[in-house]
């Protein structure tokens, strides 16, 4: 069977080149396999055998007890923030990560206030950290750690796992659990060339997005200590996260999971391609040198913002999304080939020659 979605986005010129996001992946033929195949059950009531199965999977490749599957990653954290804090504590994390930037209005429903520490490329600064740990007196008690890696907004930096370890051991010091904001953890994997458990190893729950470079339709996976799932499992239902034959989609999180995480280096290759290409273009162009699958270009010497950019790349047959006023992202992903680097390179071309 063949579908549409295995399209090359470098085909006759056919497709933009999609370098918005690593959302944009399409399932692969052996996930639509797998998902036509997938033994069903009701999520909600008696268990999905096929979600089951994935938590299982999942949790063994994080090291962890066990996993809750979940309809997004922002889910995941967010259960994973309610089952550990409690109402008037505070949430730690680095001042650029996700869950602060584009999460923290959860705070609005769970009564914890985020505190935000600066970093560099993604890892907090260990003796702000320190005096953030500090309970007591007008502070409010640290309730919850988090760190992220890759780290989406550093441009996909990968934290240290010596950072990582620190920031566990400090926080488990005073009896604060730590939690992985992990949306691209098997990205950060490649990166170090280490099993994913080896990074997870350095917190107490962790959540894995499905639907990244890993390409299953949607869906994510907190994994942590049982009792934490469980009341995990009890904020899913709070939330109206149950859902039912939901195996369809866990089918797919299978393969992601058992395969999917093998390919990622290409997309890594391809990433840094792109960033050699950029650099070497203008002098008023100057791309940062990833780490991962995530470029971010800086147009701010161009004269130009970034929807500019955005726009007339676009028109070129390259999509590329603003990031801020001055910056683009791009990300790579199974759909972007060589092919479809070069002609996101002529493309950058062919609009630096037009708008610097």
């Amino acid at each position: 069977m063949t579908h549409q979605h295995e399209t090359n986005a470098a085909g006759a010129g056919l497709s933009p080149v999609d370098l918005r996001s690593d959302t944009v992946t399409k399932p692969t033929e052996a996930m639509y396999a797998r998902m036509a195949s997938a033994p069903l059950g009701d999520d909600g009531l008696d268990g999905d055998p096929t979600v089951q199965e994935l938590e299982a999977v999942a949790a063994a490749a994080l090291g962890k007890d066990t996993g809750l599957f979940v309809p997004s990653c922002t889910m995941a954290n967010l259960l994973a923030t309610l089952a550990q804090s409690q109402r008037s504590e505070q949430v730690v994390l680095e001042s650029s990560a996700h869950m602060y930037t584009s999460e923290r209005g959860a705070a609005t429903f769970t009564g914890l206030f985020y505190l935000a520490v600066a970093g560099t490329a993604g890892a907090m600064d260990l003796n702000l950290l320190e005096d953030a740990l500090q309970g007591g007196g007008h502070k409010l008690k640290t309730g919850l750690v988090a760190m992220e890696t890759s780290h989406n907004n550093a441009s996909g930096a990968v934290l240290p796992l010596e950072h990582m370890q620190a920031v566990h051991t400090m926080a488990s010091v005073r009896g604060v659990p730590v939690h992985l904001d992990g949306a691209r953890l098997f990205n950060a994997a490649t990166a170090l060339d280490v099993a994913p458990h080896q990074i997870a190893r350095h917190c107490d729950t962790v959540s894995l997005c499905l639907s990244k470079g890993l390409s299953a339709p949607a869906g994510a996976v907190l994994a942590g200590p049982r009792a934490v799932i469980e009341r995990s499992r009890g904020f899913r239902r709070m939330l109206g996260g149950t859902q039912r034959q939901i195996g369809i989609l866990a089918a797919a999180g299978l393969e992601a999971v058992q395969v999917m995480g093998g390919r990622l280096a290409e997309d890594h290759r391809r990433a840094r391609a792109l960033s050699e290409a950029l650099n070497g273009m203008h002098p008023k162009l100057s791309a940062t040198i990833p780490q991962t699958n995530i470029v971010q270009v800086d147009v701010s010497r161009s004269g130009r913002d970034s929807a500019a950019w955005s726009n007339a790349l676009e028109k070129a047959g390259v999509k590329a999304r603003p990031w801020g006023k001055q910056r683009l992202r791009c990300v790579t992903h199974r759909h972007i080939d060589d092919a479809a680097i070069d002609r996101a390179v002529a493309a950058f071309r062919a609009v630096a020659g037009v708008l610097i």
